[in-house]
């Protein structure tokens, strides 16, 4: 059994499901993403990293020694500039990417671009048993390397935010797209959900997994981008033929979006979802206001990660995350994941992630 703490009963997975289940755990559970932050990775994995100098090895060590359950982890990419088929042309920057050209520059070229999206998909072929095998493969890696951690994966999405976001066409453009070719958007979701269904019951293993997500992110700090009417016809029927299918291969499915989504979370809900995750406090989403007022839901990434994770003392964050625990009644409940709201990016400290993650290791459940 991997211990986080010498005081831990609870294996990482049962902690894990336990908390899924809304039934009382030992401790908190601690998810996250630690990819992206070279300093937390060079301390737990004992190496000398200068700049993005590490592997997936190395994340996975620091991984093993400090969450329950984890994203995927992803190795740095380089400062390359990468143009896809597509025509979108992609500047990275080791941990994060950009669009910096595009082949379209109105809604007329958005159109072409898209129906040109939709043509390939149409096109492409799908052989379920080597789409289950490739998939099956790169997880089972991943878990040999993580340990007893839990893999949080988010392999089937919407495709809302492939259109619209700066991945795509950008916000602006794709209004003016919108306006004009409602008719070529309506098609391509239904055909990108119809190839992430196909995609989804050929992989679904809980055995690899009790949980998934779906991420898409669809709200600012002032609440969503787009109207009520919207969401209805073109994003919350998807969530739920996701969350449906995802379902019926007994997983809990937990949805993702950054920003202030409070004004949704209904009709996320009657979507079918289980819980939410990237709760942005600083946005007017408390992660202890949002368990008390819907306590049947899971929590997940509470902790603030920009003025608390980056700008805080490690003393502040020991008291966020006992306030966390304690008010949520989450040692009692479960439903609550702990973790920082976004991902352990570059900017966060060493000592405030070290403060986390011990801080949890101090909160103790009396009836194990």
């Amino acid at each position: 059994m991997e211990k986080l703490f010498p005081t831990d009963r609870l294996t990482k997975l049962e902690r894990v499901r336990r908390t899924l289940n809304h039934q009382p755990v030992d401790r908190v559970a601690i998810h996250d993403q630690l990819s992206y932050n070279p300093t937390v990775i060079a301390f737990y994995s004992g190496k000398n990293i200068r700049g993005f100098n590490f592997t997936i090895d190395d994340i996975c060590v620091a991984i093993r020694k400090t969450l329950d359950i984890c994203f995927p982890p992803v190795a740095p990419q380089g400062t390359k500039r990468v143009t896809r088929e597509d025509g979108l042309t992609i500047q990275y920057d080791e941990w994060t990417g950009w669009v910096v050209g595009r082949s379209f520059k109105d809604e007329v070229g958005a159109r072409d671009w898209l129906i040109g999206r939709i043509k390939a998909m149409r096109e492409s072929r799908f052989d379920a048993a080597a789409v289950r095998s490739e998939y099956r493969s790169r997880i089972l890696d991943l878990q040999s390397k993580v340990g007893e951690t839990v893999i949080f994966d988010y392999p089937a999405a919407t495709g809302l935010c492939s259109v619209y976001s700066d991945q795509g066409m950008g916000l602006e453009l794709f209004t003016y797209f919108y306006d004009a070719y409602p008719e070529v958007f309506h098609d391509y979701m239904e055909l990108f959900v119809q190839q992430e269904l196909r995609k989804l019951h050929a992989i679904a293993d809980t055995a690899l997994s009790p949980v998934v997500l779906i991420a898409e992110d669809f709200a600012t700090k002032q609440g969503p981008l787009f109207s009520p009417e919207f969401l209805r016809q073109h994003h919350y029927p998807y969530v739920k033929a996701l969350a449906d299918a995802w379902r019926s291969h007994g997983y809990k499915v937990i949805y993702h979006s950054d920003g202030n989504f409070r004004k949704s979370i209904p009709e996320l809900i009657q979507c079918g979802v289980d819980g939410f995750y990237c709760l942005e406090p600083n946005c007017g989403m408390d992660i202890v206001e949002l368990k008390r007022t819907w306590p049947g839901m899971l929590w997940a990434g509470g902790v603030d990660g920009v003025d608390l994770l980056e700008r805080g003392t490690p003393e502040q964050v020991r008291a966020e995350v006992r306030r966390q625990i304690q008010e949520s009644d989450a040692l009692r409940t479960g439903g609550m994941f702990l973790g920082s709201s976004s991902e352990i990016n570059p900017p966060i400290l060493l000592d405030n992630f070290r403060a986390m993650i011990e801080a949890a290791g101090e909160v103790h459940n009396s009836k194990f």
